[in-house]
């Protein structure tokens, strides 16, 4: 008998191409969320069992998830979202997977290692484009340099779904966050920037704050970790120049307003999802002056996700993966990534 396994937030942008997908491998996951009415259309039109359940009470999860092997949680903001879904899987013994890029989400699983364990539970955070190819450059940028102790990893991705821009939008008071000497850093947004080239164009990555300040520290142990996003001529000198907008973009009505605004984000088309790209580049450095330097090319980030989720539930419901808390490389391996469709690793040349 086929193990059963849930995927919670099947009706967001996310959730419904992995569900779309998965049902075109043959695969039957149950389909759930918080809304009956977005969730009992599209198991139907699917040809999927359906349960519809919130996230409110610990009661209410455990009744929903009660016989199921395996959660694919992909109903963010996962600073909300994560804790009671995880905390039933924990209370069910069901093995935990969510696509959060959320650096606080991230270090919060790394946490309940220990429960996870003694639950028999397999925890994975960031099992979609956000971490599964920065977090394996990473570990195989320290492979190359085991002496290393400063990591940049920056990324170019797409358009944004509702769900990832309204996770963006509340996050935008915060600053930026980096990691330095093993210990968390706030700092302004774009803080730093960083020359990045692909196809012998280059662009300018500025420090955002993004998960590999937890995941990569996790599954690397370098202890000063900086995080970028390539961006477009000429925004790198505007997001310099907010900084000093951080302490309005806390106020409740502009969060608002940038919510509502986010809201309206319609998410790649189908043309972008079939034929967009992203690419992630990392470099570490170490006391001594020496370099390594790595590019990844993969598919839009969506489609990414897709692809590295499902293949992370077939991973986790094979068995091997032990019971804990682990980043995707921990989960996984490094060659993880490799495996996935489309994806390519680059060592620079230059330092090979």
């Amino acid at each position: 008998m086929t193990p059963q396994w849930m995927i919670y937030g099947a009706n967001g942008f996310t959730g419904q191409l992995i569900a779309r997908e998965a049902v075109k491998r043959g695969l039957t996951p149950v389909l759930a969320g918080r809304s009956a009415e977005a969730i009992r259309p599209l198991a139907g039109e699917l040809g999927l069992d359906s349960r519809v359940f919130g996230l409110g009470g610990s009661g209410e999860v455990l009744e929903g998830i009660r016989d199921m092997r395996l959660v694919l949680h992909c109903a963010g903001p996962f600073s909300r979202t994560q804790r009671p879904m995880l905390e039933g899987c924990l209370g069910t013994g069901t093995h935990y997977l969510d696509i959060t890029g959320e650096h606080a989400a991230l270090e919060a699983l790394h946490w309940r290692g220990p429960e996870a364990r003694q639950a028999n539970v397999v925890a994975v955070a960031g099992v979609g484009f956000d971490v599964v190819p920065t977090d394996a450059v990473a570990v195989r940028l320290a492979e190359v340099l085991p002496s290393a102790t400063r990591l940049r990893l920056a990324f170019r991705g797409g358009t944004l779904s509702r769900g990832t821009a309204i996770t963006m939008a509340e996050s935008t008071g915060e600053g930026g966050l980096s990691r330095q000497g093993g210990l968390f850093v706030r700092e302004p947004v774009a803080a730093r920037t960083w020359q990045v080239e692909h196809n012998g164009r280059y662009s300018t990555a500025v420090s955002i704050p993004w998960g590999d300040v937890v995941t990569a520290y996790y599954s690397t142990g370098i202890p000063t970790v900086e995080t970028y996003l390539a961006v477009p001529p000429g925004a790198a000198l505007v997001m310099r120049g907010n900084g000093w907008l951080a302490p309005l973009l806390r106020l409740p009505a502009l969060q608002r307003l940038l919510a509502e605004r986010a809201s309206r984000a319609k998410g790649p088309t189908e043309t972008e999802l079939r034929e967009g790209h992203t690419v992630v580049w990392g470099e570490v450095t170490d006391r001594a002056g020496n370099r390594r330097a790595m590019k990844l090319v993969g598919p839009d980030g969506y489609r990414f996700t897709v692809e590295s989720a499902l293949a992370a539930v077939g991973r986790v419901l094979a068995g091997g993966v032990p019971a804990g808390a682990w980043t995707p490389s921990q989960a996984f391996g490094a060659a993880f990534v490799t495996t996935l469709p489309g994806v390519e690793l680059l060592q620079d040349a230059r330092y090979a």
